[in-house]
């Protein structure tokens, strides 16, 4: 149970870190756009 608990842990901070990736790549598109 607590080996099935730490890897869910791990998922979750995987795909936030993914997201945040995503976003902050998305950001400075939109920034480059917007300046150019």
């Amino acid at each position: 149970m607590l080996f099935l608990l730490d890897k869910l842990i791990s998922l979750i901070c995987m795909l936030l870190l993914m997201i945040c990736i995503l976003l902050g790549v998305a950001f400075l598109t939109l920034l480059e756009r917007k300046f150019s």
